[in-house]
């Protein structure tokens, strides 16, 4: 599930923009002002920035700009009511990626976010090693040491999602949100058993985990 923030002070199209979006399955969040969009930005959990030029607090272009000289590479689409040219030229010499000028059909956003996230998405191996683990993404299967590992789809797919994200805490509530079904309330507790199971088949020592850490107040982290 691709996570898209919109930086948009206008509540009518940011909700209709995030309604449209989550309706296609990505998770949405909204920031509405340029000051807490530029933070949520900054912290690069996002697939995707749809970013408003004419912002309270700080622009657009400001934003971009501050991203790009920090390093931050996710891509940003303008949503942009400017229709000079110029204009537009700034946002893509600033950093932006593409634009879209308001108003714009949701039919168009989609296909934009659709063919960008395409272009962001880095090529995903057909088989992850890590110690003497192979994640076989294409086959849906561990192995260790050549030998098959057995595990249940919900632990290949737990396993998948922290390899996917390597380097990144996952808090339990992102975990839930991604590896369970969004019906399901899995508590704190199961979560963690889960977490247990998956270093009894992938860790040298479960009791001292190299690969599936435990980041304390926070989460998990994968690290190879």
């Amino acid at each position: 599930m691709a996570k898209i923030l919109i930086i948009e002070d206008d509540p009518g199209i940011a909700l209709g923009v995030k309604n449209d979006l989550a309706l296609e399955g990505y998770d949405v969040e909204v920031a509405k002002d340029g000051l807490s969009g530029l933070e949520r930005a900054r912290g690069g959990e996002f697939d995707l920035v749809l970013l408003d030029i004419m912002l309270p607090r700080k622009d657009g272009y400001a934003i971009c700009r501050e991203l790009r000289h920090a390093g931050n590479r996710t891509p940003i689409l303008m949503l942009t009511a400017k229709a000079l040219e110029a204009e537009k030229v700034l946002g893509l010499e600033l950093g932006a990626d593409d634009y879209v000028t308001k108003p714009f059909s949701a039919l168009e956003l989609r296909a934009r976010v659709k063919a960008m996230l395409r272009r962001g998405a880095p090529e995903a191996p057909d088989i992850f090693r890590f110690s003497d683990v192979e994640v076989d993404f294409g086959r849906g299967e561990v192995r260790r040491g050549g030998a098959a590992v057995e595990t249940t789809r919900l632990e290949f797919k737990l396993l998948t999602t922290f390899v996917r994200r390597q380097g990144k805490i996952l808090t339990r509530s992102q975990l839930i949100d991604l590896v369970w079904r969004p019906d399901s309330c899995p508590t704190d507790r199961v979560i963690d058993n889960h977490i247990m199971n998956l270093r009894r088949k992938i860790e040298l020592d479960p009791q001292e985990p190299r690969h599936l850490v435990s980041v304390r107040g926070l989460g998990y982290r994968f690290d190879a």
